[in-house]
């Protein structure tokens, strides 16, 4: 769901951690701990893997120390704020098969790879744009009405999202939800699309602080607790 996702969708990251989203079910944390023996990995930070810090939305890390993922940071969630349940996130997932070493390989589809880097963080918004620019190019030549409709949704770059506006007038309607305010501004005015952006961007922004700020209020309890048990 990370930097992995990013470079197969084309928006290039040099990653050497690996973020997963997994379903929060008993038997699967079971099957997780295995594969964290298999790969030497420990915990490395606040909270433990526990299955209530996972619910509450905490990511749990670790380190790997197999000689074949030497280093390699492993994040792992069961839910992302903005997004949906991890079922639903399954049933939209995109696959890749490796046929010579006989993987298939998960990913969260764009959709919701989108959504997910909705955050506070400044990298990530560089990230959806040039994840959304690099689904635009993939698909320009015959896209889809849900396609158009995927871009008047989540194009964050000014220039592509009025092009897309003006050539899909009688699409917008389908997008009152999301964007109510394309339907209402002058799309010749790229000022006012980009203002009408940032705003959208600082709203996201403020959402993510706010889930995050009781969440990172626990963590720091956690930390507080374990160094007083260390001394």
């Amino acid at each position: 769901m990370g930097g992995q996702a990013c470079v197969f969708y084309g928006a290039a990251e040099f990653s050497r951690d690996c973020d997963i989203v997994i379903l929060s079910d008993e038997s699967n944390f079971h099957r997780l701990a295995s594969a964290l023996v298999d790969l030497h990995a420990e915990c490395i930070a606040v909270p433990e893997f526990e299955a209530e810090y996972l619910a509450r939305g905490h990511a749990v890390h670790f380190r790997c120390q197999h000689p074949d993922a030497k280093g390699i940071r492993l994040d792992v969630m069961t839910k992302m704020r903005g997004c949906d349940e991890f079922e639903q996130l399954w049933e939209r997932r995109t696959s890749i098969e490796d046929p010579a070493a006989g993987i298939v390989y998960e990913l969260l589809s764009i959709e919701d790879l989108v959504k997910a880097k909705k955050t506070q963080r400044d990298k990530d918004w560089p990230m959806i744009r040039r994840l959304m620019e690099a689904h635009h190019r993939q698909f320009a030549h015959e896209p889809t009405p849900a396609i158009i409709g995927f871009w008047l949704r989540e194009l964050i770059t000014p220039e592509l999202l009025q092009h897309v506006s003006l050539e899909n007038q009688v699409l917008l309607p389908l997008v009152k939800t999301f964007r109510p305010w394309l339907l209402s501004i002058d799309l010749n005015d790229i000022k006012a699309i980009e203002r009408k952006l940032e705003t959208e961007k600082e709203k996201e922004r403020l959402l993510d602080v706010a889930y995050w700020q009781p969440l990172k209020q626990e963590l720091a309890e956690l930390r507080a607790s374990k160094r007083s048990v260390n001394e």
